[in-house]
């Protein structure tokens, strides 16, 4: 066994240690402290909202030590919340048919069209083969970082990763090929370009997932609370034009950092562009079921970000927009998209048509709806009990008082980032979600731009391979030894927080002020 296997079985072991103790701990642990909470008496709570405490504090510790599954947790609270009174079932499990639940349903499902029909290895192989990226390794390099953040926009970041992944090793194959034809012998485990192109795939899945509300949980979820508890509405296309920039700050300084800890050693990779023609090659004519897809896919994007060009065009209060919102919200827009995939036939003879049902539930992440709407109804619990009031103004009391709307985002930010290194981004995002919209409500600030800034936090978990998926799937090609993904993962986590998080509080004063 080689030294590079033996770490990674090493540092396997020692997670599943962890884990082990850390679920056990959490089983008993976070009961007893639930039931502690709640026969400690607690000035300024309601009986309901002292409950709903008591309960969240349950959730909280089992979103974090996983004794079971987050999806049953985040059916747990609601459930219990009913069981002792809090609310009734109806308001208890309303937010499991909010209609971020059917957007997010809608993007499952044309993720899962593009990936049947090979769009996004299309989209890939044709990035890739662009005159620019030729057979430069720091072109490919950043071409195969591009590739990666512009699927995961629209794709799951894990099936993205999953995608990229055997790209990646067949570009590294054709370096070693090369330097075998040379006379020299590499072993890519012990190859810095090959663990920097391994990174560059996986942070570029997680990167990627902040332009779209779709792109990653933790977006939509953070929309659904500013929904749910401010009343406030942020667009598909407002969202974007935040997520765009954000996303190019967190490319740059990824692509920075990496190239410069895991430089390329030569000019150019000598059989890199015959591997990609030849994958091109495999790929064929385009399809009726692949041209369908992307006209799905079309009708969707088109009806999610018209809103904002008609904004643009007619003003923010036009009769026309407001028509056009109240018929086609973006929940709307994405179940149109994806239910023309079962309308538009590939051979009407046959009765076949762009995608099957048997296909479309696969692609349907049922556990991230049911946490979605768990943390949403918990959420709403906590406002709806005044929980959230009483949450909010103690965070405020433990900040001073007065914090500045910088001190806010940066503090919420960096909760976020860490929370969700250990755990789920999603369940994290959940928790610290209704924590910061409610303290910045008592602070009297704008609730926007902290709710934006955990939703671009918690995509920054770059330190370790349970952090996220793309992490996890990269690692296990055995070619990143963990102390150079945590080193890496450090510097882009808190740079990135600085460069955006900051910059964003700075802006929304400025724009709250004048």
């Amino acid at each position: 066994m080689d030294k590079m296997s033996q770490e990674a079985l090493a540092v396997k072991r020692a997670e599943q240690a962890f884990d082990r103790k850390r679920r056990t701990i959490g089983l008993f642990g976070a009961p007893i402290l639930a039931l502690l909470v709640f026969f400690t008496p607690i000035a300024g709570l309601t009986l309901e909202a002292h409950k709903l405490l008591a309960i969240m504090v349950l959730v909280a510790l089992w979103w974090i030590t996983e004794p079971v599954p987050i999806p049953v947790t985040s059916l747990i609270g609601p459930t219990l919340a009913v069981i002792t009174g809090v609310v009734p079932a109806g308001t208890a499990f309303a937010a499991f048919a909010n209609p971020m639940i059917f957007l997010f349903m809608g993007g499952f499902i044309l993720a899962k069209a593009m990936m049947t029909h090979g769009i996004d290895k299309r989209f890939a192989y044709w990035l890739l083969s662009r005159s620019w990226v030729g057979s430069n390794p720091r072109r490919i390099f950043l071409a195969v970082g591009l590739a990666a953040a512009l699927c995961s926009g629209w794709v799951s970041n894990t099936a993205t990763a999953a995608m990229m992944f055997p790209i990646c090793l067949g570009l590294l194959t054709s370096i070693k090929e090369m330097f075998a034809a040379n006379g020299r012998e590499i072993d890519l485990h012990e190859y810095k370009y090959a663990t920097g192109l391994m990174l560059m795939t996986a942070y570029s899945c997680s990167i990627g997932g902040v332009l779209t509300p779709i792109g990653t949980p933790p977006n939509l979820i953070m929309l659904g609370f500013l929904d749910q508890m401010c009343n406030i509405h942020v667009s598909f296309f407002q969202w974007m034009t935040w997520g765009l920039i954000a996303m190019v700050l967190y490319f740059i300084i990824a692509y920075i950092v990496l190239s410069r800890i895991f430089p390329a050693d030569v000019e150019r990779i000598d059989g890199a562009e015959e591997f990609v023609r030849s994958k091109i090659a495999e790929l064929g004519e385009w399809t009726r079921a692949q041209k369908n897809t992307v006209i799905c896919f079309g009708v969707a994007v088109l009806l999610w970000v018209l809103p904002g060009f008609l904004s643009i065009a007619l003003g923010g209060t036009s009769p026309v927009l407001k028509m056009y919102n109240r018929l086609f919200p973006e929940a709307v827009a994405a179940m149109a998209g994806a239910l023309l995939l079962f309308l538009l036939p590939i051979n009407f003879k046959r009765r076949q048509f762009t995608l099957t049902w048997s296909e479309a539930k696969e692609g349907i992440e049922w556990g991230t709806l049911i946490l979605f709407g768990g943390g949403l109804a918990m959420g709403g619990m906590m406002y709806k009990t005044g929980l959230s009031q009483w949450v909010g103004d103690a965070i405020i009391s433990m900040m001073g008082g007065e914090p500045s709307a910088i001190a806010m985002v940066a503090i919420f930010s960096v909760m976020a980032l860490l929370l969700s290194e250990l755990t789920s981004h999603t369940a994290a995002t959940n928790m610290i979600g209704p924590l910061a919209i409610t303290a910045a409500m008592s602070a009297g600030m704008d609730p926007i731009p902290v709710s934006v800034a955990i939703a671009l936090s918690a995509s920054l978990g770059f330190m370790l391979p349970v952090s996220t998926p793309p992490n996890a799937i990269v690692y296990a090609s055995g070619y990143i030894p963990i102390t150079k993904m945590i080193r890496t993962g450090v510097y882009i986590d808190f740079i990135g927080i600085a460069c955006v998080t900051i910059p964003l509080a700075i802006y929304f004063v400025s724009w709250i002020v004048h």
